[in-house]
């Protein structure tokens, strides 16, 4: 884990920001959420690299996503958490089978 004072790579995202949302933070972005359909769709194969590939892209456009696990309550927990881990997402909140996912996008590089 980078420290606060190490100076970020320009392609890479602000990985420095904790990851804890604060319950306002949390709740605006349950709101830009809400009008959100989920744009990845976890099904029977799980989470394989292919899927990890486009949630990552997904969070590069968007910043906020939706993503739908079809598995068991556990398996959603453990599936979802595992996303937001290798892409380096935050769960927002769980809703059912959805999973709300937030990274925030790369600061623009001082030319």
């Amino acid at each position: 884990m980078r420290t606060p004072s190490a100076p970020a790579a320009p392609d890479s995202y602000n990985r420095v920001m904790s990851s804890a949302l604060t319950s306002r933070d949390r709740a605006r972005l349950k709101a830009r959420a809400h009008a959100l359909e989920p744009v990845v769709r976890i099904g029977q194969s799980g989470l394989t690299p292919r899927v990890v590939a486009e949630v990552d892209r997904a969070l590069a456009a968007h910043e906020l996503i939706k993503v739908s696990i079809d598995a068991d309550r556990d398996g959603r927990v453990s599936l979802g958490d595992d996303l937001a881990r290798q892409v380096d997402g935050t769960v927002v909140h769980r809703v059912g089978k959805v999973l709300i996912l937030w990274r925030p996008r790369p600061e623009p590089a001082d030319d």
